[in-house]
């Protein structure tokens, strides 16, 4: 700001003032301001390591940033009068013409001045003082346009922004670019989507048909409930579907005492009961979410809390991934450097302006894979003479086949009926596996678990909406859907999928990956996956996946979702000592408390019914709680069994306990309902369609 005194004023530049040639980079903007970069690439750091900090300036005042209202604080003009306004003579009047190119703009996030410029706490827009000598700039209006997007820079070295986005988040390129990049979009996914049935139906003791069956009804499942979040919760474009979240909480119901000797067909019985606890513990998060009190417990969620807490989540399947993909080396160790080799080195090869591999590397990956371990298997190099892989390994009398009885199992892709025997067409339905069952200890399992779903949640909206949106959503919103992922997860325990249903971490990666935000794209997916799940072939074809093939694809994803959960950090000061402490404290004590947990009681030589990779999960009949109540034995050795459950608890205490200033803590912020009666933009991206939003108008506390 320049000063007021007219006769220390300094002399003004020529009029107009010549354009800026390029954008100030963050790195010097933060250099000239002092500001303390909390973004990986910006840096006010010498060449020695000492932090340069400008020269005092006790007569400018800085224009603080107003985190609540997304926008700068207004400054006291001398005598009254705009400084701008003083400085240089008033611009001229736009035309009709150009109010309506302006208008069109801001509803779409901004100009690209606003697109440029510095980025402030959170993501919002961050108005640094002005060089008394530099050239005046082109006035912004801070109060339609603001800059939500952190700054980063891509592999071409670009600064990150809406810019880089082919398609935002109201955007309908047309029919043929809708349909190609919302398959692009799901195909990318895919690993996300049908990997957890691979792994919970097997467990239980299901067949292959019915593995194909839950493949068949996870992908309706995960359509339906897209369509209807897009439509009528966050409308962001986010896929819904099985989430990691829940699959620990499900593996531990599983493997539960009173499931153990069961006669019959143990998976029909044993999804009944995860059918009742999702039920209830998604109807508890709806409540959450429609009632309003997601507003309010929203208040103690943020980025140091949702970090450590999703991390958690990727990092506690590590005694699944790699011990299961040994079982057979050659493909499994195959299968994870193709994807690594596509998705970083080679993740700049762009063809026919796509970059194939890096969107393409899991589906890349394994169909190479797949198609080598075919070729393998014709070939006879996991044929033994003698040998049948169909006769049960405790029939096996010949010391020759039980030695190479795993080889088999394992690296073989034969092996697998569920394509051969699953139908043409099926329509899944609810309630197919039975009438669901009720235990009071399940559902509390569950209730927990979709509060650490809904913190899993916060973190994608806000993540995705400074990608695709003008603005960050209203907490109104958010709490919408939150409620409506409750909701969806009600669908899912009733279609019985074994797992809730809820926004994928993974969007948000997909999101910056494939430069693709249009909602049509994903609401197109959604109509096509529906479609895909109606033909049965398509389930058996994805459940025929070989278990070492989905051990070392979820090796990946899991290593995804864990560097995705930390990247929540940057909207914090990650170098603060404070945030560091919080972080460390969390993820090592969510895997060292479980740890107690899963191996109290547990002699050393004890031999257990079930796999190794599974031992985590039966705390319930050893765990340290052993008081007179059995189920609440049960509900305390199972959660703090949880590695998620446990980084949340740490880091929500510590982070709401511990001083440290909103910026410290990167405190999320959301946009107020008043900005959508002033930005016609925010009502567009958020509003309900079909004009409900005016008959729930009075419903503030889940809308605009």
């Amino acid at each position: 700001m320049s000063n007021s005194d007219p006769k220390t004023r300094p002399r003004p530049g020529p009029w107009p003032p010549a354009p800026d040639s390029s954008a100030m980079p963050p790195s010097s903007w933060a250099k000239k301001t002092g500001f303390r970069p909390k973004f990986s690439g910006e840096t006010n750091a010498s060449d020695s390591g000492q932090i340069s900090l400008p020269p005092p300036r006790p007569r400018e005042p800085e224009a603080q940033p107003d985190l609540e209202a997304g926008r700068a604080r207004p400054q006291p003009a001398p005598n009254g009068v705009p400084e701008r306004e003083v400085a240089a003579p008033a611009p001229a009047a736009p035309s009709d013409k150009d109010q309506t190119v302006k208008r069109r703009k801001d509803s779409n996030g901004g100009s690209k001045v606003a697109a440029n410029g510095p980025s402030g706490p959170n993501g919002q827009a961050a108005v640094g003082p002005t060089e008394p000598n530099s050239q005046p700039r082109r006035p912004a209006r801070i109060e339609e346009v603001v800059d939500v997007l952190p700054h980063g820079v891509d592999d071409d070295g670009n600064v990150a922004r809406h810019s880089h986005m082919k398609y935002e988040l109201r955007d309908t390129p047309g029919l043929v670019p809708i349909g190609l990049y919302g398959f692009q979009h799901y195909l990318s996914m895919l690993g996300s989507i049908i990997l957890i049935p691979l792994i919970i139906v097997p467990a239980m003791g299901g067949t292959y048909e019915d593995t194909g069956n839950v493949v068949s009804t996870v992908l309706f499942v995960s359509g339906v409930t897209t369509l209807l979040q897009t439509s009528f919760g966050s409308r962001l474009p986010l896929i819904q579907g099985p989430s990691f979240v829940y699959l620990a909480p499900a593996l531990a119901i599983i493997n539960s005492p009173e499931f153990r000797g069961l006669n019959g067909n143990n998976f029909k019985h044993i999804m009944k009961e995860l059918q009742g606890a999702i039920i209830i513990g998604s109807a508890f998060q709806a409540i959450l979410g429609y009632s309003g009190l997601m507003s309010i417990f929203l208040r103690l969620i943020n980025p140091v809390v949702v970090s450590p807490t999703i991390a958690a989540v990727g990092l506690s399947f590590y005694s699944y991934g790699f011990p299961l993909v040994g079982t057979c080396l050659e493909i499994g160790a195959v299968q994870i450097l193709l994807v690594v080799i596509f998705s970083l080195y080679l993740r700049k090869v762009s063809i026919f302006g796509h970059r194939v591999f890096l969107i393409y590397a899991v589906p890349l990956g394994l169909a190479i894979t797949w198609s080598a371990a075919f070729l393998l298997t014709e070939a006879g190099a996991y044929s033994y003479k003698g040998c049948d892989i169909n006769v049960p390994a405790s029939n096996i009398i010949s010391e020759h086949c039980r030695k190479h009885v795993s080889r088999m199992k394992h690296c073989r892709v034969d092996t697998s009926h569920a394509l051969r025997s699953s139908p043409w067409f099926r329509f899944p339905y609810p309630l197919q596996w039975g009438t669901p069952v009720f235990h009071w200890k399940m559902a509390f399992i569950m209730c927990v678990v979709s509060i650490i779903s809904s913190v899993d949640s916060v973190g994608s909206y806000h993540a995705s909406s400074l990608l695709v949106a003008s603005r960050p959503p209203t907490s109104g919103v958010l709490s919408r859907g939150i409620g409506l992922e409750g909701l969806s997860s009600v669908l899912a325990g009733l279609w019985g999928t074994g797992t809730g249903s809820t926004s994928l971490t993974e969007n948000v990666h997909t999101l910056a990956v494939t430069k693709m935000g249009s909602r049509r794209a994903v609401e197109l997916g959604a109509c096509v996956l529906i479609v895909l799940s109606l033909v049965g072939k398509v389930g058996g074809f994805l459940a025929s996946i070989p278990q070492v093939m989905v051990a070392a694809l979820l090796c990946f994803m899991w290593a995804m979702l864990a560097a995705l959960g930390l990247s929540n950090l940057r909207y914090s000061e990650a170098g603060s000592s404070r945030n560091i402490i919080i972080v460390g404290l969390s993820l090592f004590f969510s895997l060292s408390i479980p740890a107690y947990f899963q191996q109290y009681g547990i002699s050393p030589n004890s031999n257990l019914s079930v796999p190794s990779y599974f031992q985590p999960y039966i705390v319930a009949s050893h765990g340290p709680f052993r008081s007179k109540y059995g189920g609440v034995n049960y509900v305390l050795n199972t959660l703090l069994s949880l590695h998620m459950v446990v980084a949340f608890l740490v880091a929500v205490i510590l982070d709401n306990t511990v001083p440290g200033s909103r910026q410290e803590r990167g405190v999320y912020v959301w946009s107020e309902p008043e900005v959508a009666e002033r930005e016609p933009a925010v009502a567009k991206d958020y509003g309900l369609p079909f004009r409900i939003g005016r008959v729930f108008r009075w419903v503030k506390w889940v809308g605009l």
